[in-house]
């Protein structure tokens, strides 16, 4: 089982806040197994890239083999545990059904609706679709448990079908996070519900993602300064799209503009690992940062050069945000390489979010970074 291979760190954090926290798990990657395994080259064939946002009407699921963060839920009553991947960069919520026989449900929990007192069917099947797969079943009712709030009545799909490369990720199921505009199981997500049902005392949420295997949360009604530094700076939503988009002014090393000139469009998106961005633009700052392409296509880089490497500063809404190389290189069994990948569109994906606490203000349209600590 593959559950069985991944090693599952938490902790637990005391909440100084009104608010619901859900402790996330970076357990290891596909990547780091299947390389331990001597697997990598076999199956990365089957791992999708970024997509790319041009087709608004499929919802943008994707996987890469760097993926880790994601945290367990409760769904039904009595609950039903599930680990689901929180990601802002879609909208609905589905888990695998316990009817499911594809090979992307096998080594997942599945959803058993009639062990559920509290389910009720759904009256309209769904259907994602993404470029090289999808995922499609039927939708229900039921209550969701999110650490110790209960969100009623909750829609969410029950994957009778799913795509071949979704057997091996370490979640069983998606918790969409991005606005409800994007929905295709053409109810309310939870997030909504959330706040419709009183559970939260601010309609926004925050994620502090760890660069080490423990200590990431996702904090439900508010925001905790333990995890970040100096000020919040807020930065409104670009333009109502569905995604958490805000625009970029320019991308430089050592003030030179190395990327977006003239300005561009990025989701902030947690369901995507890396940070990715056009074809050109993404060549040139790996250029810059001497990075060469390795057998797999990535942009590999000397370990040992990391500590020369220079900060690459995002300026987004007059304000600055500088990575240095300690955030956007990434080291595993088979080397080291850049977090920035390409062609696609952009995305401030965990490389960009471990640097920078994050919050996704609904209520007021905005988003939030500060310092991480």
């Amino acid at each position: 089982m593959w559950s069985n291979l991944i090693e599952i760190m938490t902790v637990v954090v005391v909440c100084v806040c009104v608010c619901n926290r859900m402790t996330l798990i970076r357990g290891k990657s596909a990547r780091d197994v299947l390389e331990e395994r001597g697997l990598f080259e076999k199956h990365r064939g089957k791992f999708p890239k970024l997509l790319t946002r041009t087709d608004q009407s499929a919802l943008p699921l994707k996987y890469d083999p760097d993926l880790t963060y994601y945290g367990v839920v409760g769904i039904g009553t009595p609950p039903q545990f599930f680990k689901v991947l929180f990601d802002t960069g879609s909208t609905d919520m589905w888990v695998p059904s316990k009817s499911c026989t594809t090979s992307g449900c096998s080594n997942h929990a599945k959803f058993n609706s009639a062990a559920s007192a509290s389910f009720r069917a759904g009256s309209h099947p769904f259907s994602i679709a993404y470029n090289t797969g999808f995922a499609a079943g039927v939708t229900g009712y039921d209550t969701i448990k999110i650490s110790d709030l209960y969100v009623e009545h909750q829609i969410f799909g029950l994957a009778e079908q799913e795509a071949e490369f979704l057997e091996f990720v370490p979640f069983d199921g998606i918790l969409g996070l991005a606005f409800s505009s994007l929905s295709h199981v053409k109810g309310r997500p939870v997030f909504y519900n959330m706040w419709a049902q009183g559970k939260i005392t601010q309609n926004l949420f925050s994620i502090y993602l760890s660069s080490s295997v423990e200590g990431s949360v996702l904090i439900f009604g508010g925001t905790d300064p333990s995890y970040y530094t100096g000020g919040i700076k807020w930065v409104p939503v670009h333009r109502p799209s569905g995604f958490w988009n805000v625009e970029i002014e320019s991308i430089t090393i050592n003030g030179n503009t190395v990327a977006c000139s003239g300005g561009c469009e990025a989701v902030v998106d947690s369901g995507t690992s890396a940070i990715i961005g056009n074809g050109e633009d993404i060549n040139n700052i790996n250029g810059w940062l001497g990075a060469y392409t390795d057998q797999n296509g990535e942009a590999a880089v000397s370990c040992g050069n990391t500590k020369l490497m220079p900060d690459i500063v995002f300026n987004i809404h007059r304000y600055s945000f500088s990575l240095p190389a300690s955030a956007y290189v990434t080291k595993s069994a088979s080397g080291c390489r850049t977090g920035f990948f390409g062609p696609g569109t952009w995305i401030l994906g965990d490389v960009f979010m471990r640097q920078f606490y994050t919050v996704f203000d609904i209520g007021n349209n905005r988003v939030g970074f500060a310092q991480a600590v």
